[in-house]
């Protein structure tokens, strides 16, 4: 179920700048912290999802998916993999474009029903990492 290059090429350069990540607080040990910058550096909006709707990296949190008012073109999981099937279905139902498991989140169920509602999907994969290896 490994997303192949072309999927990646196409979520990371032609799926739109506005990324929810989800499981993004303030806590600067956590690696979506990290990865969150990443993708602004890369120039995409990236959008806090966390219970405590943390304000991070100049953008305002909200508490789940369904609560961001304004649309969203990848949606990137930082959930446990027990979690992430039911993010990959809010993401379905928010209308995103895309779902991103981060390393270690794997639901192989998730990514089927995923991608049969059409939507692109990339499992067990970092864009933190794939992100500047596109130029190469």
């Amino acid at each position: 179920m490994d997303a192949d290059t072309e999927t990646i090429r196409r979520i990371l350069t032609g799926t739109g700048d506005t990324w929810a990540v989800v499981g993004l607080s303030n806590n600067r040990s956590r690696a979506a912290y990290g990865v969150a910058e990443v993708l602004q550096r890369f120039g995409k909006r990236v959008v806090p999802v966390h219970p405590k709707a943390e304000r991070v990296h100049g953008e305002d949190g909200y508490a789940s998916l369904a609560d961001i008012p304004f649309p969203v073109d990848v949606v990137d999981v930082f959930v446990n993999s027990e979690l992430a099937g039911a993010v990959a279905g809010e993401a379905v139902s928010i209308g995103a474009s895309a779902v991103w498991f981060q390393l270690g989140v794997i639901d192989e169920k998730a990514w089927e029903r995923t991608r049969a509602a059409g939507l692109d999907m990339v499992m067990d994969r970092c864009p933190a990492i794939e992100i500047p290896a596109l130029d190469r």
